[in-house]
């Protein structure tokens, strides 16, 4: 039965006066480099699972989870009470790296929930609180470990460059997919020209990826726009990162904790990483990072990049309420049951609408791309088109969204303006959903692990409304132009039509 959410309490204090304020002093005041701000211009003042409301009083189903960090929703009782019980004992809030009974009961849960494969020889690396923090660790340990600097991963992942502190080191590989897939055939061809294709980079004796320190992959991209990596193109991977003595690094940051339907999104491809990249939602809504990894690549001695904040104790006693309430409520095939639902039902509701170019995702992790109806498919632009190809396509109305265009020539060329006008109609009707993808051209949705089928059914109806009306309307949407310009409409010229589907 789907776990039940008590109602949002009533306000224990009136909302501060000008709900407007906050926002309004923010924009002068703070870095240009805010993000979800501009996009959801909402002043939070309570929440409570799905539900955040708003300093103005309205209510919204928060279907982005703080990027994915609130695997039990906003404020989950569990929660709640490990982080008063930390407060009340009068335990530090911070341990650096010091034995703590909160930070043991944290390393037995968490131990208790990975791939055995790994649990059994596993070592936990505490770091810095951020994804960051603990890409740039694990890719120091696979370094220190192999004697190696280079690194592989992905198109559409994040930038290990970043984080490894060595610009030009890493060597992107084509990353597996049927809507725009980098050979132009989807599928299983493409999955093996791809495995191929890292392969053949690391039988290249002079060539400068023959001897990377790792190879790093994310089970789903997220920030690509909510790609599942293929199960058996991972298996393959498995085998030839191991024949060739190259550390398998999964960066689970945002697939971890049930979030995909398996605990751990590997899981679902039955591979065992050498390391793992934790983050988000293992600290139960509150900042923490961690490295599992072999104790074969265990450096023996201190190690670099650790992280002042790596004795987050409150994180990790939300940390540890939140994996022990996802395992013993059997949260992830709770997540990969409803995940499927939702999937298909959007998947049959969106056909009709031109301007969807694909549906997709895993477990609770699903991504809607939204593609320009008028443009043309074809070769320049990667996220317009592959190769010229006959065959089979998806005609305008996504009946087949898979593999290239109706013309044989390639997808339709992404449309952020319209997944941002979709955006703002789901705020409109009280839904917060994300952007990723190229060009922040799919809407995102990341609900907690414990929606119900009601609020499921709820978040449908009103994510289905929005694009319906943003694709019968076909009206030109205005973008910001400037970060100064916030919230101004821009030209004409930079706006993108979306029209109805016609036959």
């Amino acid at each position: 039965m789907a776990p039940t959410r008590p109602p949002l309490p009533p306000p224990s204090a009136p909302p501060p006066p000008g709900p407007e304020g906050p926002a309004r002093r923010q924009s002068p005041r703070e870095s240009a480099a805010r993000t979800y701000a501009r996009s959801l211009p909402i002043v939070p003042v309570r929440a409570r699972g799905l539900t955040i409301e708003g300093a103005d009083g309205r209510r919204y189903l928060d279907c982005l989870s703080g990027a994915g960090t609130l695997a039990l929703g906003h404020n989950h009782p569990v929660v709640l009470a490990a982080i008063r019980s930390v407060l009340d004992s009068g335990a530090p809030l911070q341990a650096l790296d010091l034995a703590t009974p909160v930070q043991d009961a944290f390393a037995d849960e968490l131990l208790a929930t990975l791939p055995r494969g790994l649990a059994d020889a596993a070592r936990i690396r505490f770091c810095g609180p951020a994804g960051g923090d603990a890409m740039e660790a694990a890719l120091a340990l696979v370094r220190a470990a192999t004697g190696r600097e280079g690194l592989l991963a992905f198109s559409g992942a994040g930038s290990p460059e970043a984080a490894g502190g060595v610009p030009g080191a890493v060597t992107r590989l084509p990353f597996p997919q049927d809507h725009r897939c980098p050979f132009g055939v989807g599928g299983e061809h493409g999955e093996r020209l791809s495995a191929r294709w890292a392969e053949t980079l690391l039988d290249d004796p002079g060539g400068d990826a023959s001897a990377p320190a790792g190879l790093v992959v994310e089970p789903v991209q997220a920030g690509g726009g909510m790609l599942p990596a293929p199960d058996g193109w991972l298996r393959r991977m498995r085998a030839i990162t191991a024949a060739h003595a190259v550390p398998l690094v999964a960066d689970e940051s945002s697939t971890g904790v049930g979030r995909t339907g398996a605990f751990w999104a590997t899981e679902h491809s039955g591979i065992v990483p050498d390391v793992m990249v934790l983050s988000k939602a293992i600290g139960g809504s509150l900042p923490l990072a961690v490295v599992v990894h072999h104790e074969d690549l265990d450096p023996g001695g201190p190690g670099e990049r650790a992280g002042t904040f790596r004795g987050n104790q409150l994180a990790m006693a939300a940390g540890t309420a939140t994996l022990r309430y996802v395992r013993e409520n059997g949260l992830a095939g709770r997540a990969a049951l409803l995940g499927a639902r939702m999937l298909d039902r959007l998947r049959q509701t969106t056909r009709e609408h031109a301007c969807v170019g694909d549906v997709r995702g895993r477990g609770l992790m699903i991504g809607i791309e939204f593609v320009d109806p008028e443009g043309n498919t074809g070769a320049g632009d990667p996220h317009r088109a592959g190769p010229d190809r006959a065959g089979p396509g998806p005609d305008r109305a996504g009946a087949d969204r898979t593999g290239p265009g109706r013309d044989g020539a390639g997808p339709l060329p992404v449309a952020p303006d319209v997944a941002a006008a979709v955006q703002r109609a789901c705020l409109r009707r009280g839904l917060i959903v994300g952007l990723s993808g190229p060009h922040s051209s799919v809407v995102c949705l990341l609900p907690p692990l414990t929606l119900t089928d009601e609020q499921a059914e709820a978040v449908l109806e009103r994510l289905s409304d929005a694009i319906a009306t943003v694709s019968r309307t076909g009206h030109r949407i205005p973008i910001p132009r400037t970060p100064k310009e916030e919230g101004a409409a821009s030209p004409a010229g930079n706006a993108v039509t979306c029209p109805p589907h016609t036959a």
